[in-house]
């Protein structure tokens, strides 16, 4: 039995991932998600999960809220034989950057799309889990007011496309964007206040509302255009 760790963050405008180099074999020099095997029988799995992220990383599991993802055991998934592995996932914003321990030799974010594009290949099954986790990561931002917790205290909407565009992968339209978000009550707050912005009329901004579950939820387009590599 083993745990897999998907930890996600927005760094640069950018979806990242943490990734560890693998120091030991299998697929040793090759990157993957942090992990590994339960110590003992009497080890708690969510415990693994936590002590992993610790021993590989040195980010501290319990200040993030980790959910189980999904349980993969597909015959062949580990060449050392039949491993079990329980998946779980963290989204959180302004992670420190990671330090390498235990058989990782190195720990570092990396950008999902270089990872979903095919850019840079994984080890084991860990580009499946990673698809798997951002999938609930952007569903996530559809039905909560997750995105939120990615802007500053006092933001603007823009701001808050932003995020919504790095974590989809997609250009959104502003008018759209702002009467959808503007449409589910209690999501936003209006500060009373502006922002000045280098053209147009100063932009009003806003604070994170009550709402935790959004209804009617932000769906995203069904005809989704990339985000440009420089906007």
């Amino acid at each position: 039995m083993a745990v897999d760790l998907v930890i996600l963050t927005l760094r640069s405008s950018k979806l990242q991932v943490l990734l560890v180099e693998r120091g030991v074999a299998p697929y040793s020099g090759l990157q993957a998600l942090p992990g590994g095997f339960l110590n003992n029988a009497a080890e708690d799995i969510e415990g693994a999960a936590h002590r992993e992220l610790s021993e590989e990383a040195h980010l501290d599991g319990a200040q993030l809220h980790l959910e189980q993802l999904g349980t993969y055991g597909k015959p062949g998934r580990d060449p050392r034989g039949r491993v079990i592995s329980v998946a779980y996932l963290a989204i959180a914003p302004s992670l420190p950057e990671p330090i390498a321990g235990t058989d990782a030799a190195s720990a570092s974010w990396r950008p999902v799309d270089d990872v979903l594009s095919g850019g840079l290949n994984l080890a084991f099954d860990h580009q499946q889990i990673l698809a798997d986790g951002v999938e609930r990561a952007r569903a996530k931002l559809e039905r909560t007011a997750l995105g939120t917790a990615f802007c500053p205290e006092i933001f603007t909407i823009s701001d808050l496309q932003k995020v919504y565009e790095a974590v989809w992968g997609v250009s959104l339209d502003p008018r759209n964007f702002y009467r959808k978000v503007q449409g589910v009550p209690g999501f936003l707050v209006p500060v009373e206040s502006t922002r000045r912005t280098t053209k147009g009329r100063p932009a009003r901004l806003y604070r994170a509302g009550t709402r935790a579950v959004l209804s009617p939820p932000l769906t995203r387009p069904e005809h989704p255009i990339p985000v440009e590599e420089e906007r």
